[in-house]
């Protein structure tokens, strides 16, 4: 079959006297088109169904492998209390990492005061602990529990409750948590 590939399309008297042809594509071009299109199709057909690949296949298996090369080590669970080994390494702790902010007496500065009875965030030791480990960003406040540790966490916050004793009484701690979730925190969190 022959191809008309001078035809002449006639729209001369409207483009300022330039003409148009209508020739065919070549055959080659036409022939990489459907390759392509067909190719995709393929593809996409076994890629999806056949193959069973697909991203979230491939970030499972890539997650895999990352927990088998670096495990998380699961955080034991570390118990609060209030002792005196935990004040005493709860204070090295906030000397170090809480004072500049908190202030070497809990009476605050930049941070929060941590020596009176008003906390925004709370203050019996599930909320000190907690905004120990979290920290609260919106305030300012590094969240400390992967730098620290549970077991860290958990004495800066006996140091910070047994420091603040004075002012809220004896009984206010005395409903400690068997256990520290995230404890890992060292800035002092008892008040964000």
């Amino acid at each position: 079959m022959s191809k008309d590939t001078n035809r002449v399309l006639g729209h001369a008297d409207e483009s300022d006297g330039i003409e148009e042809y209508d020739n065919p594509l070549p055959d080659w071009w036409l022939g990489l088109l459907w390759f392509t299109v067909i190719w995709a199709v393929a593809y996409g057909v076994h890629y999806h169904f056949i193959g069973n690949r697909s991203q979230e296949g491939r970030l499972a298996a890539e997650m895999q492998a990352a927990e088998v090369q670096w495990p998380v080590e699961a955080a034991a669970a570390v118990s609060f209390a209030i002792t005196p080994e935990a004040v005493a390494a709860g204070e090295a702790i906030y000397t170090q990492n809480c004072a500049m902010c908190h202030g070497a007496e809990l009476e605050g500065g930049i941070g929060t005061a941590l020596n009176d009875t008003e906390w925004i965030h709370g203050h019996d030791s599930e909320d000190v602990i907690r905004i120990i480990t979290e920290g609260v960003p919106e305030k300012g406040m590094l969240t400390w529990g992967p730098i620290l540790g549970p077991e860290k966490v958990n004495q800066v916050a006996a140091y910070v409750l047994d420091k603040n004793l004075e002012y809220v009484g004896e009984d206010a701690y005395s409903e400690a948590p068997a256990e520290s979730a995230e404890g890992e925190n060292s800035e002092e969190g008892g008040e964000g």
